[in-house]
């Protein structure tokens, strides 16, 4: 670390006014005059702007930009100047004026530069750093050098999805004039003009404005371009110059890994905050199906939730590609959503009130956010209001389950205990109704967790309902059927057998029984045909042993 920081200091001095210090270790010296601004200091490839005054080692002066009345330009560390200033200049910060002494080596060598170079001289230049513009090799192969002149607004950036609106004007070398837009968009993935411009955005800010050196292989390489209407023509291997202002741009995201919900952000909202699952929503929706598009004004639903006011969806309920667009939009925002059927209306015809949705349909959904208002939290509840929330939950999720969708009926079930998964605090009859609600909900969620598949969840849920009502008739019957499917077939006999001992004259149980006991004879046949088959095999190979050992012949030891 010290040695690291011994290292930064040679090369960057800090000094005060009127100090002097080794810039490096090749004999340049810099003595600080003024004190810069900030602590900026320009870098390799910034087009610089100077004023000095240089003189041999005896004080005979041989140039100056001051007696011109000029400001000197160049680009800092490409070897436009001698090496000494290369090196000195990139310390300076803005304002900043030092003197340099600068060895031959680092000057004008034993050659000189006559007449007034002599040769093998030490060289001072007063400097001071006037101002720099920031020159970015923004590929790092030195194909495309973007030069900032108006900075832009935020800190992002265009992503290959979003489509930006620019303003650009592209010429050659000589100042031939090739295209000129006053305003274009385009995807930025899918490029325009040349692929410098697709390169030049994705490192631009809101409102910022560049002009770019584009070499060939960025530009329209060795192809050239024809002309085109308006267009001019571009050499075989020409540079070129671009004047590019990247005005505003509509950010484009996949909402879900499988990126089959697209969202194109029309209009920015406001703050930070989004809706999440329980909060009611209040949006103006327009939604395109089978070319007929209809503007449906207002509508409120619960993100996650039943829809309260919208007719056009099935059985009353949001589609689920527009609830997560929504899950993911600010107050205010304006957006189009692309819906593959996935997350739209699926494999089956749906009937609307406008218009019949075809099978496997992609369908277009423009929505604002109006507004939106969170649910309280539960620890922001007393008991009694506990108890209301949870009884609500529990019957949005059985109007979900009637209406087959089974997994928000599952995440409803399961918020429903939540509310009420410490109730510690209720009175007795506070105590009796958490009680019922977490027997009823979780039997639910069990039956849900079944249809679901995960059996080992099930079988989960129904032992916390025994934990809670051991007589229970719903809960060992549900669990037995998790372990049927689990293969753990005593140990749902032993559940059925209880199940019955409570309600001996149900009918159901009596049937899943017999189901029960037809699966056992199933799987006793099967596990008998199975171990037959292994001995069967074990005793072939055994005789098969056994006539091998006889044609082996025996060989005798001939030191017995």
């Amino acid at each position: 670390m010290e040695e690291t920081a011994k290292k930064d200091d040679q090369i960057n001095p800090i000094l005060k006014a009127g100090e002097e210090k080794d810039i490096g270790n090749d004999g340049l010296k810099k003595k600080l005059v003024k004190e810069g601004e900030g602590w900026e200091t320009p870098k390799n490839g910034y087009d610089v702007e100077v004023h000095y005054t240089g003189a041999l080692i005896d004080g005979t002066k041989f140039d100056s930009s001051l007696d011109r009345g000029t400001p000197f330009k160049f680009k800092l560390g490409l070897g436009q100047v001698i090496k000494g200033w290369d090196e000195g200049i990139k310390t300076m910060k803005k304002g900043e004026n030092a003197i340099f002494t600068i060895p031959p080596e680092l000057a004008y060598g034993e050659s000189g530069s006559p007449p007034t170079i002599p040769p093998n001289a030490t060289l001072q230049f007063d400097v001071e750093l006037i101002s720099w513009t920031s020159v970015k090799d923004i590929c790092q192969d030195g194909g495309i050098f973007k030069k900032i002149l108006v900075e832009g607004e935020k800190l992002q950036n265009p992503k290959d999805l979003d489509e930006v609106f620019v303003k650009y004007e592209v010429c050659l070398e000589d100042g031939t004039l090739v295209s000129k837009s006053h305003g274009v968009e385009f995807t930025v993935g899918d490029g325009y003009f040349c692929p410098a411009f697709a390169e030049a955005v994705k490192t631009m800010k809101k409102g910022e404005q560049v002009l770019l050196t584009v070499k060939p292989q960025y530009a329209c390489g060795e192809d050239g371009r024809s002309a085109v209407d308006s267009e001019g023509a571009v050499p075989l291997n020409a540079t070129l110059h671009i004047a590019l202002e990247l005005v505003s741009w509509k950010s484009v995201a996949h909402i879900t890994k499988d990126k089959k919900i697209l969202k194109k952000i029309l209009k920015e909202g406001e703050g930070y905050d989004r809706p999440y699952n329980g909060t009611m929503v209040q949006a103006g929706g327009w939604d395109d199906l089978c070319e007929k598009g209809h503007d449906e004004g207002s509508f409120e639903f619960k993100v996650d939730e039943v829809v309260l006011n919208w007719m056009t969806f099935v059985a009353g309920q949001v589609i689920d590609g527009l609830e997560k667009t929504v899950k993911t939009m600010k107050k205010g925002e304006h957006a189009l959503t692309t819906i593959q059927p996935e997350y739209a209306f699926g494999s089956s015809e749906s009937q609307q009130e406008l218009a019949v949705v075809p099978a496997n349909s992609t369908v277009y959904y423009e929505v604002e956010l109006v507004s939106f208002v969170k649910e309280k939290e539960s620890w922001e509840m007393n008991a009694p209001e506990k108890i209301e929330a949870s009884g609500k939950k529990k019957e949005e999720g059985n109007v979900l389950f009637t209406a087959g969708n089974i997994e928000r009926a599952s995440k409803r079930y399961e918020k429903a205990v939540r509310y009420i998964e410490h109730d510690y605090s209720f009175n007795h009859e506070e105590q009796q109704q958490s009680k019922l609600l977490k027997v009823t909900c979780n039997l639910n969620n069990a039956a849900c967790q079944l249809k679901l598949k995960d059996y080992k969840q099930a079988e989960e849920l129904c032992t916390k309902v025994l934990e809670l009502e051991s007589r229970n008739v719903k809960a060992p019957y549900r669990r037995a059927q998790a372990y049927i499917q689990l293969v753990d077939l005593d140990l749902a006999e032993a559940d059925i057998k209880k199940a019955l001992e409570i309600d001996p004259g149900n009918r159901e149980l009596k049937m899943g029984y017999r189901v029960l006991k037809e699966k056992m004879r199933e799987y006793n046949k099967k596990d008998a045909q199975f171990y037959g088959n292994i001995f069967a095999k074990m005793n072939l190979q055994q005789a098969n042993a056994a006539k091998q050992e006889k044609r082996t012949p025996m060989i005798i030891d001939s030191m017995a």
